[in-house]
């Protein structure tokens, strides 16, 4: 691989920023609006994707409430931003074991924001835009460090999805 397809690859991912707890939207989306705003999110990432009859189905296994009134707000939206990352390394059944622990031990704002800022941080690390990750959060509790070994094997599998397409151009 090219110098000049790395810095490509590096540049897909500068910048890249997920939407805070606060940010996302708390109107009230419909599931098409939903799948869009997620998909928007998550663009810069290649194959990382959602599809409303994927959050149909994760309603239906009880990772995500159901929407009230054909409506998702942001607390679910949060939940759907993390489960279009964690599902291309987890099984969904590790994803709900995941978010139950969550639930149990921290506030979903706390935990949502806590992951962007990891998610961000370990992923310009991958790329090559930082020579070492950031030390985020100050407790190194069990919950932190599967979320931390969750986000680095998305962080890799992201590198290296983007690194076998840059070959096959």
């Amino acid at each position: 691989m090219t110098q000049q397809m790395k810095d490509a690859m590096a540049a897909a991912v500068n910048g890249f920023r997920l939407p805070r707890y606060g940010e996302i939207p708390n109107v009230g989306l419909y599931l098409e609006q939903v799948t869009k705003y997620i998909c928007d999110c998550v663009a810069p990432l290649g194959d990382v994707t959602i599809t409303g009859s994927m959050i149909s189905n994760y309603v239906k296994r009880g990772l995500v409430e159901n929407p009230v009134k054909k409506q998702y707000y942001r607390g679910q939206i949060a939940y759907l931003v993390y489960i279009a990352v964690a599902k291309n390394v987890l099984s969904l059944d590790n994803i709900g074991l995941l978010l139950d622990m969550q639930r149990r031990t921290y506030d979903q704002q706390v935990a949502y924001d806590y992951f962007c800022a990891e998610f961000e941080n370990l992923l310009y690390y991958v790329f090559g835009l930082k020579s070492a990750p950031d030390t985020v959060g100050t407790e190194a509790t069990d919950e932190k460090i599967m979320l931390r070994n969750t986000i680095i094997t998305v962080a890799h599998k992201i590198y290296l999805d983007m690194c076998f397409r840059a070959l096959e151009a």
